[in-house]
């Protein structure tokens, strides 16, 4: 399997990320650890998390992902054979939030005792927060990366003007440089990132993770009408997506799976993985099942006439 480069990171990834914020949540304990041994086997290695997974969920506050991630490294010693992506920045419930350099610190000496690990690999800033200097938060970055409590930094959810922002104000106080971009991004949801972003990303040689690679699952095609969405996990996110040019995208992708032997959820993450700047979809399971068929998409290589016509209908 071709590796990719991470942006300036110094990292390099498969190209595919394992979103793991549904587990404790959607995925029980022993699932989560038989999804993370099946990911290693096939040969990926880099897993995204957040101090706030799963938070959303009844009687959760925070910090169920990475706990459930650093108990199977506990148990398996599979520490070198993978990557860790992990976020701070949101709402933990009776903590805080935010990318003051007091948060920042605190919340990293938090995560690393729930990964039971020494280091994150990929230190990532969860959410723009315009009440903290650029300056105060790369500090605290900048903390972080010289005592090797962290490999690499990067941004989620950065408007282009708020990134462009802060690696003018890296550059100008001597202070670490966000490597890695993770936006919102997929063939449902293209405007956040296309445009301005994508160019920034590209020309900054910015790492791109875009998470909701599958759309909270529309893009499997396990969505076709309301009814559909009555009673599932994420229904009431997929239920205000669920329009005409949503369906005429899935119609698209089904006759794209036909023509290349795929499912639609393939071909909707190979569309990915050839968009420019694009190193590694995230993309999160529940299933060893769901696992082979997302692993099957770093196969798939689209032609040109499929990709125009996935472009056009999803534009």
């Amino acid at each position: 399997m071709r590796h990719r480069q991470l942006g300036q990171s110094g990292l390099r990834c498969a190209p595919l990320v394992l979103g793991c914020h549904v587990f404790g949540w959607t995925a029980s304990e022993a699932v989560s650890h038989a999804i993370l041994d099946a990911f290693v086997e096939r040969g990926f290695a880099m897993i995204d998390t957040a101090d706030t997974y799963s938070n959303w969920a009844p009687g959760h506050c925070g910090g169920e992902s990475e706990t459930i991630i650093g108990n199977w490294l506990r148990t398996t010693g599979k520490r070198e054979q993978v990557l860790i992506a992990t976020k701070v920045g949101g709402d933990m419930k009776n903590v805080g939030k935010g990318l003051s350099k007091a948060h920042i610190i605190r919340s990293a000496e938090e995560s690393l005792r729930r990964l039971g690990t020494d280091r994150i690999d990929l230190y990532q800033a969860h959410f723009d927060d315009t009440a903290t200097s650029f300056e105060e938060t790369l500090e605290a970055f900048a903390s972080l990366l010289q005592s090797g409590k962290v490999r690499s930094i990067g941004a989620s959810n950065y408007s282009a003007p708020r990134l462009a922002e802060a690696l003018a104000t890296a550059r100008g106080h001597g202070l670490p440089l966000y490597s890695c971009l993770q936006p919102h991004y997929n063939l449902v949801t293209r405007g956040f990132y296309e445009g301005g972003l994508q160019q920034l990303c590209q020309q900054e040689e910015i790492g791109v993770i875009p998470f909701r690679g599958l759309e909270a699952g529309l893009l499997t095609g396990k969505y076709r009408s309301m009814a559909d969405t009555v009673g599932a996990a994420r229904g009431a996110v997929v239920a205000r997506m669920l329009d005409d040019r949503s369906l005429d995208i899935l119609r698209e992708l089904d006759a794209a799976a036909v023509r290349c032997g795929a499912t639609p959820a393939q071909i909707a993450l190979a569309w990915l993985l050839a968009r420019p700047g694009v190193t590694a979809p995230i993309v999160s399971v529940t299933s060893l099942a769901q696992l082979d068929e997302i692993c099957g998409a770093t196969e798939i290589s689209l032609d040109a006439r499929t990709l125009m016509r996935l472009d056009l209908i999803s534009a």
